[in-house]
């Protein structure tokens, strides 16, 4: 492992910048801009792409901010049914606070809330009263009608008109929200509506991010994309319709694809001129591939991502979250990658840790769990589960201990520490399990710490996880998962569980 650079973050912000004021200045009253991606904490292209800087689109809006306002909108379906953000572990409803929060923290201010295809479904009703008990402006919006094919329809004030028109301010409107299908091109389409309907010219573009355009349709950047949209089925293509109009191959993905001629015709319906759009790649401002300055290293980023999302979504699978068809896309894609989950380094490191364990402890009860991690140096260290702590608590110490230069026969959790929280939580709190999870070893090593030197050395070097490549042999219990995910470990999991019991708290 190494800190090699492959992405210029400052180059990418000045380009990106750029595109979009000239975007601007041809647009009389508004320009509706689609965030695609992840707004904040875009973790996903700074693993592909070494040296982006996850925080980049949030830099960007500040140094709009005073020409820009933010709609933020969410599905109710992904309220409906808790749909989780992966990277944070949280819902995509909590997801959007987070969202807002993070926003005023950059002194960015949401203007509204979006609730799309609202059908009163009761968990959105919840969320809708609790921003608005906060002083949040919520509109919502339902399923627009005609759409897609009836045009006509989707064009009138039955359909974009039947929704509510969001006041902004200023000429730039950023329409952002968590996750993909979150409404956000309807969005834009039914506030372009509004403002033609009032005489205001109005004009829509897309903030991309993946897929790149102007790399090749299989280069693992752009493979990388489709395996992060594999549940959802997402594909990249080479858009036709670029092709015909500049004789230049541009790479987009299906979606943007197969609605652009629907796209099209309603802008045409709104604006009553021919899109300025010849494609769906010209309607996106992304330059993220002059921002590359290292091929190879983005290459071999990309596809430790595509083998990272292999693991995702082979836990997923096994825990029913995601369908067969996932895992046999993700399949697929490592096919024709030529890689394997092996390819990823610490993963037999792991699978060899659990071995070794099971061998020791040949007679004994229980599932044996490995765990490994690559540290910034190169180094890796490995751990395993006992009847005091889990892999993952034996893996961190191990670490730790190991970037501290602590000897082994050093212990960092004093025996009374460790008793006294297995007979808290089996004698006071009445669980059945003693051994540790990460979150639990983390607080006993702060307590260690205020008494021991070494074990306040160890605390000291945690922050050097952060980035480190770590493998389970088991899918991660709750405390394991948020403890690596805090520290901020990339982290994969074979999936298979470590208990034979079906409920993890029992």
């Amino acid at each position: 492992m190494n800190d090699r650079i492959g992405f210029d973050s400052e180059k990418y912000l000045e380009e990106q910048t750029r595109e979009i004021l000239a975007r601007v200045e041809g647009i009389r009253h508004k320009l509706y801009l689609e965030f695609g991606g992840k707004l904040v904490y875009d973790f996903h292209a700074a693993r592909v792409l070494p040296g982006f800087d996850p925080n980049v689109k949030m830099r960007l809006l500040q140094k709009l901010k005073d020409r820009a306002d933010v709609l933020l909108c969410i599905y109710a379906g992904d309220i409906e049914r808790k749909k989780i953000r992966a990277d944070f572990g949280i819902t995509y409803d909590s997801d959007a606070l987070k969202l807002m929060d993070d926003l005023a923290e950059w002194g960015i201010e949401v203007r509204a809330v979006v609730i799309t295809r609202y059908e009163r479904q009761e968990a959105a009703k919840v969320f809708k009263n609790r921003l608005e008990r906060r002083g949040v402006r919520v509109y919502t919006h339902s399923f627009t009608k005609g759409y897609p094919t009836e045009v006509d329809v989707v064009v009138s004030r039955e359909g974009y008109g039947a929704n509510e028109y969001v006041e902004t301010e200023n000429p730039i409107v950023v329409v952002t929200g968590p996750g993909p299908n979150s409404g956000k091109l309807a969005t834009c389409l039914s506030q372009l509506y509004h403002d033609f309907s009032r005489g205001f010219v109005s004009g829509y573009a897309k903030f991309e991010t993946f897929p790149i355009w102007n790399l090749p349709l299989k280069h693992p950047v752009n493979v990388a994309y489709e395996a992060a949209t594999a549940d959802i089925g997402d594909y990249n293509l080479i858009d036709g319709f670029h092709l015909e109009a500049y004789n230049q191959s541009a790479v987009n993905y299906n979606r943007d694809i197969d609605v652009f001629p629907i796209l099209s015709r309603i802008l045409e319906k709104i604006t009553g001129k021919p899109s300025f759009y010849k494609s769906p790649t010209d309607m996106g401002v992304n330059r993220v591939g002059f921002g590359i300055v290292d091929d190879q290293v983005v290459r071999e980023a990309a596809i430790q991502e595509v083998i990272r999302r292999y693991f995702r979504y082979s836990c997923e699978h096994a825990m029913g979250l995601v369908d067969g068809d996932t895992v046999q896309r993700i399949k697929l894609l490592m096919e024709d990658l030529k890689v394997k989950p092996e390819d990823r380094t610490v993963v037999p490191l792991a699978r060899t840790a659990a071995e070794e364990g099971r061998e020791k402890g040949k007679g004994s009860e229980g599932i044996f769990c490995g765990a490994a991690i690559q540290l910034k140096d190169g180094s890796r260290v490995t751990g395993t589960n006992s009847p005091l702590m889990h892999a993952a608590s034996s893996l961190v110490l191990n670490a730790v201990k190991h970037l501290a230069s602590i000897p082994d026969s050093i212990h960092l959790l004093p025996p009374n520490i460790v008793d006294s929280l297995g007979h808290f939580k089996k004698d006071v709190l009445g669980g059945k399990v003693v051994s540790l999870d990460l979150e639990e070893t983390l607080i006993a090593l702060s307590i260690s710490a205020t008494a021991n030197p070494a074990a306040q050395a160890a605390v000291d070097k945690l922050k050097e996880l952060q980035g480190c490549e770590a493998h389970l042999t088991h899918i991660p219990t709750p405390g394991d998962e948020a403890g690596l995910r805090k520290l901020g470990v990339n982290l994969t999991s074979d999936p298979d569980f470590s208990s034979k019991k079906l409920f993890p708290g029992s």
